[in-house]
C-alpha cells in the first residue's frame, strides 16, 4: 500500500467515490471478520488503497487500526499471510469444493471451474510467507 495521497490531486467527485468505495470495503472487511464465507483482508487492503486516495485521515485510522492495523501492517511490509488465515483459507476452500463435489447438484463445469479458481487462489496464498523475515 502506499502512503495517502494529497488529496488535492483528485477531482471531489473521484475522492468522494474512492472515500465510499473504502466505507463499503471496510463494512464488508468486518462482515468477514464474523462470516465465515466472506474474507476480511482483501477488503480491508481495497479500504486501505481507497482511503490512500481520498483520506489521509481515515488511511492511518485504518492503518493504525488495533484489530485491522497489523495485518495491513504485515502484508505492507512483507506481503505475509499469517499461517493460521493460510490454514483457514486452504481448509475452506477444500470443504466447499468437496461440499459442491460431493452434496450439490451443480451443473458438470462447475466443479471443474471453482477448483481452477480456487488452485489459483491457493497458488497465490502458499507463495506468500507466513511471518515477517527478520532482519538483517
Amino acid at each position: 500500500m502506499s502512503e495517502p495521497h494529497d488529496d488535492r490531486r483528485l477531482p471531489a467527485h473521484r475522492q468522494w467515490l474512492l472515500f465510499a468505495l473504502g466505507w463499503v470495503c471496510f463494512g464488508l472487511g468486518v462482515l468477514g471478520a464474523v462470516l465465515p464465507v466472506l474474507p476480511t483482508t482483501p477488503f480491508m487492503l481495497l479500504a486501505l488503497w481507497a482511503f490512500s486516495a481520498s483520506s489521509p485521515r481515515f488511511h492511518n485510522w485504518l492503518y493504525h487500526h488495533r484489530v485491522f492495523g497489523p495485518p495491513l501492517q504485515r502484508w505492507r511490509t512483507g506481503r505475509v499471510i499469517p499461517l493460521a488465515v493460510k490454514v483457514v483459507a486452504l481448509t475452506s476452500m477444500a470443504a466447499s469444493l468437496a461440499w459442491v463435489g460431493l452434496g450439490t447438484q451443480a451443473p458438470w463445469y462447475a466443479l471443474p471451474a471453482m477448483a481452477a479458481v480456487m488452485g489459483f487462489g491457493a497458488i497465490f496464498i502458499l507463495r506468500h510467507p507466513s511471518r515477517l523475515a527478520p532482519p538483517p
